[in-house]
């Protein structure tokens, strides 16, 4: 858990990210899954769309993911999301 000065940090920071992870038609899909997976093990901050043909909304596919990852989502705007998980490599 983080506090929300730390979540304040986090959200500075994805200001400048690119969206790296994009959630479809399909939904939270094993791909999905494995290239969030994937860009978190290289970042620990990573931003997502969600693209309107999607049934989800962003608080939606964020939630999954961060069950799916054990990650804690950090902001949602729009169809933007950005979730942080702590590096593996840092322990």
């Amino acid at each position: 858990m983080i506090n929300s000065k730390q979540r304040a940090l986090l959200r500075s920071m994805a200001a400048s990210e690119h969206v790296i992870v994009t959630v479809g038609k399909e939904g939270i899909t094993d791909s999905v899954v494995d290239s969030m997976l994937e860009a978190l093990s290289a970042r620990e901050l990573v931003k997502g769309k969600v693209l309107e043909a999607s049934l989800l909304t962003a608080r939606e596919a964020s939630d999954a993911l961060c069950e799916a990852l054990g990650a804690e989502g950090i902001q949602t705007v729009g169809s933007k999301f950005v979730i942080w998980r702590k590096s593996e490599k840092a322990e």
